[in-house]
């Protein structure tokens, strides 16, 4: 068996743990330093190691045997399986890393849309709230069609939605801070914001969000749209942080 003593670092991160050691030991497996038929650490072990709880080196386990990539063998351990007995591992490095990505840039967009909001709430122009209307009404129109025929719009229409939101505050350094992020998914991360607003951001309830941050701009109400906003904005990034079969 291949010496495991040095494979693995010490997980901080707080979220989705179980997912990030799954993945940390499916790159050691692919990497060749673990082997069809090595036996992995101990459950205490691979606990220690990555410096989490036990319960979730168990439920990374159980992820990896679920994809046929380890098989535990009840008294003795988890063995790594032969490659021809593996189904698709759901969630490999590049789109873990891509996931977490979003999830970031999700978080760092809630309080910064929440703020231009409640700016644009107290400054908006009728002109403005006329073209957060129209780019609203363009994404639920590509919202009812659903994600096979109008994917693309849809998600375009919803970032062209808080862009004219956030120039409607009024703020230049808010709407450079959007540019800036708006930029990085459309640059770096695009096809992993497509598939994730295929799978988790179309229907009448995540409309229903969006809508919240609308009527509170109508009626020029600040904290009613920081609310919406950030409520909005927190749940897209709680979806895409509990989705295992992200790809």
């Amino acid at each position: 068996m291949s010496d495991t003593a040095t494979l693995f670092d010490r997980i901080d991160r707080p979220r989705r743990l179980p997912d990030e050691v799954a993945v940390s030991i499916m790159g050691a497996i692919e990497g060749g330093q673990l082997m069809p038929g090595d036996r992995l650490p101990t459950e205490a072990e691979l606990s220690k190691r990555f410096g989490v709880a036990r319960t979730v080196v168990r439920e990374a386990i159980s992820l990896l045997r679920y994809d046929g990539i380890v098989d535990s063998r009840r008294g003795v351990g988890a063995f790594v399986t032969e490659a021809s007995q593996r189904s698709a591992f759901r969630i490999s490095p590049a789109c873990f890393e891509k996931r977490k990505q979003i999830v970031q840039l999700l978080q760092l967009r809630t309080g910064v849309q929440a703020g231009a909001s409640a700016l644009a709430a107290n400054t908006r122009t009728s002109e403005q709230m006329e073209r957060i209307d129209a780019a609203y009404a363009r994404m639920a129109t590509a919202d009812a069609r659903g994600p096979g025929d109008a994917l693309e719009e849809r998600v375009d229409s919803e970032l062209l939605l808080y862009r004219e939101i956030t120039e409607a505050s009024n703020n230049p350094y808010y709407t450079e801070v959007v540019t800036m992020i708006e930029t990085n998914i459309q640059t770096n991360l695009r096809s992993a914001f497509l598939k994730n607003a295929a799978a988790s951001e179309f229907g009448p309830a995540i409309m229903e969000e969006h809508r919240a941050v609308l009527e509170a701009l109508h009626a020029q109400d600040a904290e009613a749209a920081r609310t919406a906003t950030r409520f909005r904005f927190e749940r897209a990034a709680d979806r895409l942080a509990a989705r295992a079969d992200f790809a």
